[in-house]
């Protein structure tokens, strides 16, 4: 159980021994460091977070499309963040989009990164800012709530479920929709 000593080097190997032994009991014994400063900075990591509002919503889809959108209502925290990316088990890829107008026409733009102000609020909305869920695994049926991961560059990841719904007074028109304004260059189903 315990080591043989030789006469060279004994006391040196013993002494060693002996200050391992120390240290561990001597790093056992004391108490946590500031206990609570976890609680504490996990705390102040989420009110520094943007927080989504459970007025967010993804819009039903036909069975066909290829495209979803997402709206989500976003507070700021207490710090601007940014949002980056996002992911969700339904679709392939999240691509952060705006609206824009181009003379007569509405065209739609990726986008690399949105900010939210701190104490801001930043509302997407159809027509403006969404959130493209590009190449669906399926129909995104009204009713349901879908997973939904978002990436802040300051705050990391947040997960989210939201709604899907019909748009506000629209109906689910066959081939109707965003993804029908998006065309085949965001996946669309030629």
């Amino acid at each position: 159980m315990f080591p043989t000593l030789t006469k060279r080097g004994s006391a040196a190997r013993l002494l060693a021994l002996a200050f391992a032994a120390a240290a561990t009991v001597s790093v056992a014994a004391q108490p946590p460091a500031a206990a609570g400063a976890a609680p504490a900075a996990a705390a102040a990591a989420a009110a520094a977070a943007p927080r989504v509002d459970p007025q967010s919503w993804a819009r039903a889809t036909v069975p066909t499309a290829r495209v979803g959108s997402v709206y989500l209502v976003l507070h700021g925290g207490a710090a601007e963040d940014r949002l980056v990316s996002g992911s969700t088990p339904v679709a392939e890829r999240v691509e952060l989009h705006q609206t824009i107008r181009e003379g007569d026409v509405m065209k739609m733009r990726e986008v690399p990164a949105l900010a939210v102000p701190a104490g801001g609020t930043v509302r997407m909305q159809p027509g403006g800012l969404h959130m493209m869920l590009v190449g669906l695994k399926r129909p995104l049926n009204e009713g349901e709530r879908i997973a939904l991961t978002l990436r802040f560059e300051r705050s990391g990841e947040q997960r989210v479920e939201i709604s899907v719904r019909e748009a506000p007074g629209h109906g689910a028109a066959p081939g109707a929709g965003h993804g029908a304004a998006h065309g085949a260059g965001h996946g669309a189903a030629p």
